[in-house]
């Protein structure tokens, strides 16, 4: 087996994802995809010609995110015709897993180049849901076809499972504010240091104009007291009938859990923001980098990928985490730092409490809370945030995970390296 390394990593800021008021809302998705193509290809003097595949995430995979994205967008980035190109979905988990099957195949040695990543117009897929809504089509899983599927895994909207979570596993609304407003503490810290200055490149225009250069979505003054005074953000939609049987968000879950009375613990400030958003990640082999006089700046020492229970949805990310040690041949001693992706607040402080880990090594930039979760980019994202605080703080080795749709989690293990060791 051979061994796949990651040459550079390089993300778009991330926009507010609402229309009329993100900077980057306005832009086409294959434009941010195509932003980060051509950076990742420039800053390393790539040879598109030798890139053997784009392998792209986008969730939403309808409107003007559909069409292989993946493709179009290296296309419109000037990569080379034999660049070939393929778009995925494994929901908020297509970020890491567009990275892992990189590595994969490279590590097959059925590939050598290929540059990975993910999209998401956040801002567009609201209006997506609204008119589909409008139409008379019912949520995501509700269709005729799954409602038999429904029967024996019902699947619910993703903020009342998590706070179906909380109410089973015991936080208070007091320990889901502090980690929001940890995320927006330690984002803010990191921006003012321009921690994220090494991967984050601006969105222009094909005339030069600037469209935005910087995180939109941070709320650095946010503070413990203005949290607590925060409605709950999926109490309104927990009963509201989703078909004429009367079948409701909240239904869905008791049919699995009936002894639950779902507590309705998150809201804006302790969720993750609706953004806009891309990255992309050049992962090679040791020869081609080489060849090429590439210098890597870490290696991906084990993938993994894990299901658990669809009902309630978010809790994959501990045994994913837990799988991609054992393959690795690792504990949890050896990891220096970790991203788990700030879904929801309490999707974090499971993992932190359940792996019993210190708060100091997990999200030391703050999260999705502070910074948005912009769905098929945002793993690839943290995987590019990780490998720049390892550089960073000189440590080793990290750990990225995060929660998916179905119950579902991508997990990925990377150590930090400064070019070939022989």
């Amino acid at each position: 087996m051979g061994e796949a390394y990651i040459i550079d990593a390089v993300r778009t800021p991330r926009g507010i994802g609402k229309q009329g008021k993100g900077a980057l809302a306005e832009q086409h998705p294959q434009h941010l995809a195509a932003t980060v193509m051509k950076a990742v290809a420039e800053r390393n003097s790539l040879d598109t010609s030798t890139v053997d595949d784009v392998i792209w995430s986008v969730s939403t995979q309808d409107g003007t995110q559909a069409g292989d994205l993946g493709r179009m967008a290296a296309l419109d980035a000037g990569y080379d015709i034999t660049s070939s190109g393929t778009t995925l979905d494994r929901f908020c988990g297509g970020g890491i897993t567009s990275v892992n099957l990189a590595a994969a195949q490279v590590m097959s040695g059925m590939e050598d180049c290929i540059v990975a990543g993910g999209t998401e117009m956040m801002s567009l897929t609201a209006a997506m849901s609204k008119e589909k809504m409008a139409a008379g089509l019912r949520p995501p899983m509700m269709g005729s076809y799954n409602d038999r599927l429904q029967k024996v895994h019902p699947q619910s909207h993703q903020g009342i499972c998590g706070d179906a979570i909380a109410t089973i596993e015991g936080f208070t609304r007091e320990e889901l504010d502090e980690v929001g407003y940890r995320s927006q503490q330690r984002a803010a810290e990191a921006i003012g240091e321009g921690r994220f200055d090494k991967s984050v490149v601006p969105v222009v225009l094909d005339d030069g104009t600037l469209v935005l250069d910087k995180d939109e979505y941070p709320r650095p003054a946010t503070t413990l007291e203005g949290l607590a005074q925060l409605e709950p953000a999926f109490a309104k939609i927990a009963d509201v009938p989703l078909d004429k049987n009367g079948t409701t968000f909240r239904g869905l879950i008791n049919q699995k859990y009936p002894d639950v009375d779902i507590q309705n613990f998150h809201h804006a400030g302790n969720s993750s923001g609706v953004v806009d958003g891309a990255a992309a990640v050049l992962v090679t082999s040791k020869d081609y980098a080489q060849k090429h006089g590439l210098k890597p700046r870490a290696r991906i020492v084990a993938t993994a990928n894990m299901g658990d229970d669809p009902t309630l949805m978010l809790n994959a990310p501990v045994p994913a985490a837990k799988k991609v040690l054992a393959k690795a041949g690792m504990t949890l001693d050896d990891i220096d730092l970790f991203e788990i992706n700030e879904a929801f607040a309490v999707v974090a402080a499971k993992f932190v409490r359940d792996l019993e880990l210190d708060w100091d090594k997990v999200n030391v930039n703050g999260g999705s809370i502070a910074l948005g979760h912009p769905i098929g980019a945002t793993g690839s994202i943290l995987i590019g945030t990780i490998i720049d605080e390892l550089e960073r703080r000189n440590l080793k080795t990290g750990l990225v995970t995060m929660c998916a749709a179905g119950g579902m989690a991508p997990a990925i293990i990377v150590e930090r390296v400064d070019g070939f060791v022989d």
